[in-house]
């Protein structure tokens, strides 16, 4: 079976430094940190009081209040930056065979908010609080569900959910469902709405946030020696992922192509990262001999880059094995410096950063590297941003559980 060319055709993001794609990229070469004190919850009895939220947020910018009110946040993210994506992807709806347009669309969490809501409710007023909205706005798959409904999308519906690795499961699962005929047109991505009590209380006892509190501009700090834990970040990326004819008959602006993806599990232990990076490298090498590349044609990895002591260390030691000395002619950054966390959504929004990337010819920085772990030892791009020709970019996500997922994108030419 003759594999189909897979192209990016559309892209639309909601991050704690943008609230649009232009305003994300903008942020990203300023070097601006998403960071600020928590303002959905009273933070007095939590070791973290910080996180990367969502700032002047009016979803009925896009969403009618009555289905404002009927959708966890993070549903709302995935609608809004689909809207967003279809908008860009100029699709004329009115022509698109819908039953060939899926949507695969995943949360590392889902509806948390609306969990911890409901619980309350219940605690306080008995089963009979508890709204019959609570389990269809909750479940991880809804926001898939909804975009599909919003659109009339009838081809490949469902979600992905592998922690900190779903969206870019997400769009790899879209690749492959492009690439081999299901359908000509796939809406991707990743969503989280996780800064709630429990969820910072949970990453707080499991020791996985950083406490910079009196500083948070500069707590996310992936590879930096002083790095102390992840700062928890919240939003949505979505890409519209399109068969090359299909996208070409119909006269549609390209960003990108995506030619490869690695999809690996560690089976080494629940939150920890494999020795040595192990799982991460076999990911990365998946995806360039999917993509019928030699490692010495990557020019820029995107990385996993959380500001955890393991995974920095890790994902380093995972790209100088695959790449060897090239590993010291590669640009590698993490926007987790700018973005925090986004868990679940992290891949998504990361892939539209690479797409950037790819398009303009210039590497994302990684702030707040002041002075790299001695085990990082790549270039990082520090600081500021750094133009360079862009023709083939990996994008990695690892997650709790030993989830590993890369994508491998390519400069689009014709």
């Amino acid at each position: 079976m003759t594999q189909r060319r897979v192209v990016v055709t559309g892209i639309g993001v909601l991050t704690p430094i943008g609230n649009n794609v232009n305003e994300f990229w903008q942020a990203m070469m300023e070097g601006k940190s998403g960071a600020g004190p928590i303002t959905k919850f009273d933070t007095t009895d939590f070791t973290t009081k910080f996180g990367c939220e969502i700032k002047n947020y009016d979803p009925s910018n896009y969403i009618d209040k009555k289905s404002i009110r009927r959708m966890d946040p993070y549903t709302q993210y995935a609608l809004i930056t689909s809207i967003m994506a279809v908008e860009d992807s100029a699709m004329n709806l009115e022509e698109v065979d819908k039953e060939r347009i899926g949507v695969v669309f995943g949360s590392g969490i889902g509806g948390m908010d609306t969990f911890e809501k409901q619980h309350r409710e219940f605690i306080e007023g008995g089963a009979k609080r508890i709204s019959p909205f609570f389990v269809p706005m909750m479940i991880s798959d809804i926001a898939a569900g909804q975009i599909s409904i919003h659109y009339g999308f009838k081809g490949p519906n469902y979600a992905t959910t592998s922690a900190c690795a779903t969206s870019t499961n997400a769009i790899a699962d879209a690749f492959f469902l492009v690439q081999r005929g299901s359908a000509d047109a796939i809406v991707c991505g990743g969503s989280e709405a996780a800064i709630t009590p429990m969820s910072i209380g949970g990453f707080n006892a499991a020791r996985a946030l950083s406490t910079w509190n009196d500083r948070p501009l500069e707590a996310s700090r992936p590879f930096d020696k002083d790095r102390n834990g992840f700062v928890m970040g919240e939003g949505s990326g979505t890409i519209i992922l399109e068969e090359y004819e299909h996208a070409k008959k119909r006269g549609a602006k390209i960003y990108a192509e995506i030619i490869g993806a690695g999809l690996t599990g560690d089976a080494f232990h629940l939150t920890a990262p494999a020795p040595e990076g192990e799982g991460a490298y076999r990911s990365m090498r998946d995806a360039v001999r999917d993509g019928g590349i030699s490692i010495e044609e990557i020019d820029y990895i995107n990385a996993h880059g959380t500001s955890t002591e393991l995974n920095d260390i890790n994902e380093t030691k995972a790209i100088k094995k695959l790449f060897g000395k090239h590993a010291y002619k590669l640009s590698v950054s993490s926007i987790k410096s700018m973005t925090g966390h986004l868990l679940g959504a992290a891949g998504a929004v990361e892939a539209v950063a690479t797409v950037l990337a790819l398009k303009n010819g210039i590497i994302p920085p990684t702030i707040n590297l002041d002075e790299p772990d001695p085990e990082c030892d790549l270039d990082y791009t520090p600081k500021k941003p750094k133009e360079r020709n862009i023709k083939y970019a990996l994008s990695n996500t690892f997650g709790f559980g030993g989830h590993n997922s890369t994508i491998l994108l390519k400069k689009y030419e014709e």
